[in-house]
């Protein structure tokens, strides 16, 4: 597997809404968090290959809100080296938790978040029907549900 490399989305630069759709197909909820949060971009060879955005939260914790790898680098590893990137940059910001949140019926990405090392510790209820105007589908499987996950990065 070739090097992916990182960078922040530059002051100014527009951001891959068709990469960030894939993961929340909420435009008006991507465009909150962008403002609020810091978007890395994944590159291979200066392609644009996959993203995350990571959000700070209370009590030392950050948040990856959006992890999306464009269709053709998907099923390579491209997300886990993605999930563990955020990680590393959690840990180098002397974060004690970083944590992310998925739907119930994103089968896929439940897999790679446990193994990646996040725990479940909480299931927000009706999350996806009460804050999303369309119904989600996966897999055929209604979204209703938010699973939160988190991993500690030091001990308690």
């Amino acid at each position: 597997m070739r090097e992916v490399t990182y960078r922040e989305l530059a002051a100014g630069e527009e951001a891959p809404m068709e990469l960030l759709l894939l993961a929340d197909p909420s435009e008006k909820l991507v465009r909150k968090y962008l403002d609020e949060g810091q978007c890395i971009i994944a590159e291979l060879d200066n392609e644009l290959i996959g993203e995350f955005v990571l959000l700070p939260r209370a009590d030392h914790t950050l948040e990856i809100i959006n992890v999306a790898v464009r269709e053709q680098w998907q099923g390579q590893g491209y997300g886990k080296q993605l999930v563990k990137q955020a990680i590393l940059m959690a840990k180098q910001r002397n974060m004690k938790c970083i944590e992310i949140g998925t739907g119930n019926s994103s089968l896929n990405q439940l897999r790679l978040y446990q193994r990646c090392g996040f725990e479940v510790y909480t299931v927000i209820r009706n999350f996806f029907v009460d804050h999303y105007e369309e119904e989600i589908i996966e897999d055929g499987i209604p979204c209703k549900h938010m699973i939160r996950l988190r991993m500690q990065l030091e001990e308690e």
